[in-house]
């Protein structure tokens, strides 16, 4: 069985086990690194604060009892458009429906605040992770990504249309 639950600031300690996990399994899928949440940086004031983005949504999921995988909605470029960051399934989970109950929800929440775009970043070597998304319905925009580290690739900027008015 899977849960979702959203979480609050209170929650940090689920938010910090899985992003430490999130940061060492798959170092190349996000843009920070693992030392930067570790010594001087994992501090409950730090990850207090990264659940307390103003307007943010961020949920864990929970597959038969143990912790499966993260995800956050937050605002981005306007009303009428937030994006999906800090997605991640842990391996024993993956397969199993745990990434689609995490985006299901983001898009949930974000069709409360009547978003018309739902957008997200992807490394442009996670081809399991484009797989998903664009089984999800998202699309790749054209649009130039953050330089990565090599300095010559982009991430990948998708997106999915959800409808709202974005007010």
């Amino acid at each position: 069985m899977i849960e979702v639950r959203v979480l609050s600031s209170d929650d940090w300690p689920l938010w910090r086990e899985l992003r430490l996990a999130a940061l060492a399994e798959a170092p190349a899928a996000f843009g920070a690194r693992l030392a930067d949440w570790q010594g001087d940086g994992d501090r409950e004031d730090r990850w207090r604060g990264r659940l307390e983005i103003p307007g943010s949504h961020n949920v864990v999921a929970v597959l038969d009892g143990v912790l499966a995988g993260m995800a956050s909605g937050v605002p981005a470029g306007g009303a009428d458009t937030v994006e999906l960051i800090s997605m991640w399934v842990s391996p024993q989970a993956r397969g199993r429906g745990v990434a689609g109950h995490l985006i299901q929800e983001i898009e949930r929440w974000a069709a409360l605040r009547s978003t018309a775009t739902l957008r997200l970043c992807v490394m442009p070597d996670n081809d399991a992770a484009i797989a998903l998304y664009r089984g999800h319905g998202f699309k790749d925009t054209g649009e130039l990504g953050d330089l990565l580290g090599d300095g010559r690739s982009r991430e990948i900027v998708m997106a999915k249309p959800l409808g709202g008015s974005g007010g």
